[in-house]
C-alpha cells in the first residue's frame, strides 16, 4: 500500500493515510483516476500559465485542477452507473483552473474556522514507556523535510501546518486512545502548546480538553483526577472513549455514557455529573472507527449519546468523527440501515426523542477527509446530519495534523454542494454558504462560548523555536499512513496496556 507521501504533488492529499484509529483505506478506482488524471492536468495548466510545476501545485488553480479532475471522474463513473449526476460535487468553474481569479472565488473565503479536534504526538527522543525503541521512526513524516526527521514530529509543526498553512484561526487539543500517563498528548503537553500559541500570538486561539478514563481504576479517584485537572488547566470540554481499554486488550473493560449495559461498569452518570458539577459541560466521545488492525471494540457506538442526552439536556454531547465506520458505505438514512455508521447516532437521537439542534452533536474530523473523494457519501453523509442532527449542531474537525495541513479539507469544504436530486428525493437540506460558515466555526464558537479570535497570525520558524525554547522540548509524530505503521503504533499500545 503506497503511503501519502507518494502524491507530493497534488495540492489536495487523497491518501491512502490513517489517523492512527483506523486501519488505512485503499484508494479507490475512482480516486486512482483523479489522482493520475490531476498530475496530467496540473502539468499541462502550468505550461498554459506560464508558472513552473511546483508554483503551479502550491496556487489556488492547483486546488481547482484536482477537484475538477475529481468531479470530472465521479461524474463518469456515475453515469456508468446509469444514474445521471453524483448526489454532491465541487462547485468549482472550468476557469478557475487556469483563471486565479476565478480559483479565487471559488476556493478561498472569508469563515471563520474553528477546528475542534486538533492533535500531535509529542515524544522524547528516548521516552521511559518506550525506552529502546525508536518509535517516531515507524511514521512517514519524519521525511517531511526537516533535517532532523524527528523535528517533523514537535509542536513547532503542529502551529506552522494549522495556523500558517491553513485558514484555521482556533482550535481544540482532543486526547488520545492513550492513557495519561506517559501520553505523547497528555493535558500538560497540551497546555505546552497552548502557551507556546499564546505567546507567538498573544491570543487563546488553542484551547484544550482533558481526557476522563472512569472506567479505568477507582471510580472515585478518577472523579478526582477530573478535579485536579480542571483546577490546574483551562479545559473547555472533556474528551473520552467508552471502547478504551477494550479495544486494545479485548478485555471487555468499556462503558457507556448512558449506563445502558448492565454488563459495563457504572460510571456514565458519575462522569456527566462530575463534568457537571466542575463547570466543564461540554463533553466529546470518540464514536465510530471501531476496528484498528483486527482489534474490534463494539463499545464506539454512538448508541449511548441519545439516551445520556435526554437525561442530561444541561450537557452537551459531541460525536466525534459521527459515528462514521470505515467498512459501512454511507447512504440514506432509511429502516434497514439505522444501525450501521453514522445512522447509529441518528437512530439514537430518534429512539431518544433528541431532535435537530438540541444538546447532541456531530463532529467532522477524519470522516470528512476520508469521505469528500466520494461525492455520493459526503452528499448523504452531510445530508444527513444537517436534517437530524441539525445546521446548528454539526462541528468542523480534521484530526490535524494526522493528515498534515488542514487547508485541502477546508478549501473541498467550502467548494462542496449537495446536489438537487438528493436534496429531492431524501429531504436534505442545501448546503449553503451561511450553513457552512456554522459548521467552519461558528456552531464550535458557540458551543464553547468562548469569543472569536479572527486576526492572522504571522510567525517565523525562528520565533516558534525560540518561543518554545523557553519551555520543556519534546518531539510530536502525524499519524501512521501505511498498515505496517499502524500495526507497530496498536501492537505498542496494547504491550504497554497490558503492563498498566
Amino acid at each position: 500500500m503506497a503511503p501519502c507521501d507518494d502524491d507530493p504533488g497534488l495540492p489536495v492529499k487523497f491518501g491512502p493515510c490513517s489517523n492512527g484509529e483506523f486501519d488505512p483505506q485503499p484508494l479507490s478506482p475512482v480516486v486512482s483516476e483523479t489522482i493520475r488524471r490531476a498530475r496530467a492536468d496540473c502539468d499541462r495548466n502550468a505550461r498554459r500559465t506560464g508558472m513552473s510545476r511546483r508554483t503551479f501545485l502550491r496556487s489556488l488553480c492547483g486546488v481547482a485542477t484536482t477537484l475538477l479532475a475529481l468531479n470530472a471522474c465521479s461524474g463518469e463513473a456515475t453515469r456508468a452507473s446509469k444514474r445521471r449526476r453524483p448526489g454532491g460535487h465541487f462547485d468549482v468553474p472550468s476557469s478557475a483552473a487556469t483563471d486565479p481569479d476565478a480559483a479565487r472565488a471559488a476556493l478561498a473565503g472569508d469563515e471563520f474556522v474553528f477546528d475542534v479536534q486538533g492533535h500531535f504526538l509529542d515524544y522524547t527522543v528516548t521516552p521511559p514507556s518506550r525506552e529502546g525503541r525508536d518509535f517516531w521512526t515507524g511514521f512517514p513524516q519524519r521525511n517531511c523535510g526537516e533535517a532532523d526527521g524527528r523535528r517533523c514530529f514537535s509542536i513547532e509543526r503542529f502551529l506552522q501546518e494549522v495556523f500558517l498553512e491553513s485558514d484555521t484561526s482556533m482550535i481544540v487539543l482532543s486526547g488520545l486512545p492513550i492513557a495519561p500517563e506517559g501520553s505523547p498528548q497528555s493535558t500538560a503537553l497540551m497546555d505546552e502548546a497552548r502557551r507556546v500559541a499564546e505567546s507567538l500570538c498573544h491570543d487563546p486561539r488553542v484551547l484544550l480538553q482533558a481526557q476522563a478514563l472512569p472506567n479505568v481504576g477507582d471510580l472515585a479517584a478518577n472523579l478526582d483526577a477530573m478535579a485536579a485537572v480542571v483546577d490546574a488547566y483551562p479545559v473547555v470540554a472533556w474528551k473520552v472513549f467508552t471502547n478504551y481499554p477494550d479495544l486494545y486488550d479485548g478485555s471487555g473493560n468499556a462503558w457507556r455514557l448512558d449506563d445502558g449495559d448492565p454488563a459495563l461498569p457504572p460510571v456514565g452518570n458519575a462522569f456527566v455529573e462530575q463534568a457537571k458539577a466542575l463547570g466543564v459541560r461540554v463533553i466529546t466521545a470518540h464514536k465510530g472507527l471501531s476496528t484498528t488492525l483486527g482489534y474490534t471494540s463494539r463499545h464506539a457506538s454512538p448508541a449511548d449519546l441519545g439516551p445520556a442526552a435526554r437525561s442530561h439536556p444541561d450537557v452537551a454531547f459531541v460525536a466525534y468523527h459521527s459515528g462514521w465506520e470505515t467498512d459501512v458505505a454511507e447512504g440514506p438514512y432509511d429502516p434497514a440501515h439505522a444501525n450501521v455508521g453514522v445512522n447509529r447516532l441518528i437512530t439514537s437521537m430518534v429512539s431518544a426523542g433528541v431532535g435537530p439542534n438540541e444538546n447532541v452533536y456531530a463532529e467532522l474530523g477524519t470522516t470528512w477527509w476520508s469521505l469528500f473523494k466520494d461525492p455520493d457519501q459526503a452528499a448523504h453523509l452531510l445530508g444527513k446530519l444537517l436534517r437530524y442532527v441539525g445546521e446548528d449542531n454539526v462541528l468542523w474537525g480534521t484530526d490535524s495534523v494526522f493528515y498534515g495541513s488542514p487547508q485541502d479539507q477546508i478549501q473541498a469544504f467550502r467548494a462542496f454542494r449537495i446536489g438537487e436530486e438528493f436534496q429531492d428525493r431524501y429531504g436534505y437540506p442545501a448546503l449553503t454558504d451561511e450553513v457552512k460558515r456554522k459548521i467552519l466555526g461558528l456552531n464550535a464558537l458557540r458551543l464553547h462560548d468562548v469569543d472569536p479570535v479572527t486576526a492572522k497570525c504571522r510567525f517565523t520558524r525562528e520565533e516558534l523555536e525560540a518561543v518554545r525554547r523557553t519551555l520543556p522540548t519534546t518531539f510530536e509524530t502525524h499519524g501512521p499512513r501505511e498498515r505496517a505503521e499502524l500495526r507497530a503504533f496498536v501492537d505498542e499500545e496494547r504491550r504497554l496496556s497490558a503492563r498498566r
